[in-house]
């Protein structure tokens, strides 16, 4: 826990899209702590299993709670938000619709389930139990030029639905408009890498993290920072393969640009030292699917950026 002072943003401020006109509800200096009040994706539309997912209002989905303001972040500039601590409210659900998902085909109707979340234990019906893993599922920036909804991801980061983007986490996202204008939403108690039914176990609750700004310098895309990697990522449509691609050609881009490797040894040490994966790739679903790529902290390439 924190003894720093606290700003404070409720969940009733929100977006439903990262954009380049955001207006911030908080403006805020480099280096310090907010907490912000998430709702959980369904906006609170689902209390019970009853509340089946073709009876929800989909433009209330995936509230984002913001935007923030960092004062002095600027295009160019790379935003640092640093995940100081998740924590989930006692009550999340996840839904099903037939068509939608990788074992979308065996389902014959809209099914919720009600999960519990008590002292780090989440439990799914009579008799399974799991560790909570607490994480953020949006997490973005205004954009460059274009309007993109909460659901989807790209270099502003957005829906990343990345599992590692967990409290003692950092994530790095690139400066598009002045403020950088964060929002942040879509709590999960625990999802899998993959989200493959479309849904982890969500939830609403509160974030609290800090805020800073490294100058002159940025990634293409999001980049995560956990205590034993720098994880890349990549998006697309529909296009597993090309999400990979790009979070591979990311993490090569760092590794030369930054950090002086040849391309020949970038390409050597992506293939036989890091980690290519998956953060969503729910199918058939239109949408992004989301790739990474974990690049492990050696002394080599510690951070995605050489210190300036």
């Amino acid at each position: 826990m924190t003894n720093e002072t606290v700003a404070r943003v409720g969940r009733e401020q929100h977006v439903f899209a990262f954009g380049p006109d955001l207006r911030p509800v908080l403006e805020v200096d480099p280096g310090s702590v907010v907490r912000l009040d998430l709702n959980d994706c369904y906006f609170g539309q689902v209390r019970s299993e009853a509340d089946t997912p073709d009876t929800l209002d989909d433009a209330l989905i995936n509230a984002a709670t913001g935007p923030v303001a960092v004062r002095g972040a600027m295009p160019g500039d790379t935003l640092v938000v640093d995940l100081l601590e998740i924590t989930t409210g006692p009550q999340g659900a996840a839904t099903l619709m037939p068509g939608r998902g990788q074992l979308g085909h065996l389902l014959e109707k809209p099914t919720t389930r009600i999960l519990t979340v008590e002292g780090g234990t989440v439990r799914l019906g009579d008799h399974v139990t799991f560790p909570a893993r607490p994480m953020v599922g949006v997490i973005g920036v205004a954009t460059g030029g274009e309007v993109a909804p909460t659901l989807d991801a790209g270099p502003h980061g957005g829906n990343l639905d990345d599992n590692l983007n967990a409290a003692g986490s950092s994530v790095l996202l690139p400066v598009r408009q002045p403020g950088a204008m964060l929002a942040i939403g879509d709590m999960h108690a625990a999802m899998g890498d993959g989200e493959v039914s479309g849904t982890g176990v969500e939830i609403d609750g509160t974030v609290l993290v800090r805020v800073d700004v490294l100058r002159g310098v940025q990634a293409h895309w999001p980049v995560t920072v956990t205590p034993t990697h720098w994880v890349t990522h990549g998006t697309a449509v529909e296009d597993l393969t090309a999400a990979v691609d790009a979070a591979c050609q990311e993490a090569g881009r760092l590794l030369v640009d930054e950090w002086g490797f040849s391309v020949e040894d970038a390409f050597v040490f992506l293939s036989v030292a890091c980690d290519a994966g998956i953060a969503q790739a729910v199918h058939p679903c239109p949408g992004t699917v989301i790739a990474k790529v974990k690049v492990p902290r050696v002394d080599a390439c510690p951070l995605p950026f050489r210190p300036r």
